[in-house]
C-alpha cells in the first residue's frame, strides 16, 4: 500500500532562516515605504525580524519612519529617503531617475557594501530594474529570475520565473533550472531537488520551440536532477521540487493558484457555516483545516528572491502583513549566510554575462 507522504509544515522550512550564523551580523535593508500596508506594517515586521545577528536598516522618510520605532530599540538603524516609487510608475525610468526613492537608495546601500540584502514590498518592476542597475548580475547569469516558494502539500516547492522575464530564450530557462535547483537546496533545505519544465505535455517534443530546446539543454546538464516536462496540474500536486517557466507564464500561473487557494478556503468556510451539523463537523476538523490554511499561507515565506543578482534582493508581497515582512527579512538573511550565491557563481560563472 502506498503511504501518504509526511506533511512538512512551512514552519519546519523557515525555522532554519533564524538559525545562528556563528555570530555573523547580517545587515538587511528594508524599504519602509513600499507596500500596501507601509510604513506601519512594514516597520512592525522588520522589528520582529531584527536581532543580535540580523541588523535592519530602515530606508524611508525618517520623519515618518522613526516615530514607529520605540526609543531604545536595538539592531535597527535609519537611512533617510524622501521619495517613493509608486506602483503605477514605469519601472526602468523610475529606477534610473527617482534616485531619492527608498528603493534606489536601499539598493545602492547593498551595492556599496553598506548592507548585505534588500527587501521591498513596493513596485516589483522598479525593484527588478533597480537591482539590475545597482546590485547587478552575478557574472555568467544571462537573466535574473523571480523565484518564489509555492505553498504545497505536503511540502512547498520553488517556482520560477514568476515575473521578471516575459521574453526568454532556451538558455534562460536552462539557467533558471540551475538557479532554482540551488535555491531549493540552499534556502529550502531540499537535499537533491528534482526540476520540472512547465509545458503543455510530458513528452520532450511538446511545447514551443524555445521550451523544446530548453528541455534538451536541461536534460544534458549533469548538475540538474531533471524530471522532464510537467503540466500545470502537476504544480500543486507536487510532482517535482522545482518548476521552471518564463516570467509571463509563471506570473499567470502563480496568481491563478493563489486565487484558487483563496477561493477553496472561502468555499470550505462557507460550507462549514451552512447549519448546526456542519458547524459541529467544522469544530471537529478545525485543527486539520488550520494545517491546510497554514500550508497555503504565502505570508509564511514572505516573498520571492530575485535570483541571479550579486546580493539577495527579496520582493515581498505588496499586501504583506508584519508577519510576511518579517519572513521576507529572514529569507534575505538566509540567502546571505547560505551558499546560494557562491553556488550560482560556481555553476554559471564561466559564461560571459549578456542581456
Amino acid at each position: 500500500m502506498k503511504q501518504t507522504p509526511h506533511y512538512i509544515s512551512p514552519h519546519e522550512v523557515t525555522a532554519a532562516w533564524t538559525a545562528s550564523a556563528g555570530g555573523r551580523v547580517v545587515r538587511v535593508v528594508v524599504d519602509a515605504m513600499g507596500g500596501d500596508r507601509a510604513p506601519v506594517e512594514v516597520v512592525r515586521g522588520a522589528l520582529q525580524a531584527a536581532g543580535p545577528e540580523l541588523h535592519v536598516v530602515l530606508v524611508g522618510d525618517e520623519a515618518v519612519v522613526r516615530p514607529l520605532v520605540p526609543v531604545g530599540t536595538g539592531n535597527v538603524s535609519f537611512v533617510h529617503a524622501p521619495d517613493v516609487i509608486g506602483y503605477d510608475e514605469e519601472p526602468a525610468w523610475a529606477a534610473r531617475n527617482r534616485t531619492d526613492s527608498s528603493i534606489v537608495i536601499g539598493l545602492k546601500l547593498v551595492h556599496t557594501g553598506e548592507a548585505d540584502a534588500f527587501v521591498s514590498a513596493g513596485n516589483t518592476g522598479a525593484v527588478t530594474a533597480g537591482a539590475l542597475l545597482y546590485v547587478r548580475r552575478i557574472r555568467g547569469v544571462q537573466r535574473p529570475a523571480i523565484c518564489t516558494i509555492m505553498p504545497c502539500m505536503p511540502y512547498p516547492i520553488a517556482f520560477l520565473d514568476v515575473g521578471a522575464n516575459a521574453e526568454y530564450k532556451p538558455d534562460h530557462l536552462h539557467q533558471f533550472a540551475v538557479m532554482g535547483s540551488l535555491f531549493a537546496r540552499e534556502v529550502m533545505g531540499i537535499a537533491d531537488p528534482t526540476v520540472g519544465l512547465l509545458s503543455i505535455g510530458e513528452e520532450p517534443t511538446k511545447g514551443t520551440p524555445e521550451v523544446i530546446e530548453a528541455h534538451r539543454l536541461i536534460a544534458a546538464d549533469p548538475h540538474v536532477h531533471f524530471y522532464g516536462n510537467v503540466e500545470g496540474r502537476d504544480i500543486m500536486n507536487r510532482v517535482v521540487d522545482v518548476v521552471v517557466t518564463d516570467g509571463f507564464t509563471g506570473n499567470v500561473a502563480l496568481k491563478t493558484i493563489e486565487g484558487s487557494a483563496k477561493g477553496i478556503l472561502s468555499a470550505i468556510n462557507q460550507t462549514i457555516h451552512i447549519n448546526l451539523g456542519t458547524k459541529l463537523g467544522g469544530l471537529l476538523l478545525r485543527k486539520h483545516l488550520m494545517v491546510l490554511k497554514d500550508a497555503l499561507d504565502p505570508n509564511e515565506f514572505g516573498g520571492a528572491v530575485l535570483i541571479g543578482v550579486s546580493a539577495p534582493v527579496i520582493i515581498a508581497h505588496g499586501s504583506s502583513t508584519a508577519r510576511g515582512v518579517a519572513q521576507a527579512v529572514r529569507m534575505g538573511r538566509r540567502a546571505v549566510v547560505s551558499d546560494l550565491l557562491p553556488a550560482i557563481s560556481a555553476e554559471l560563472g564561466t559564461a560571459p554575462a549578456h542581456v
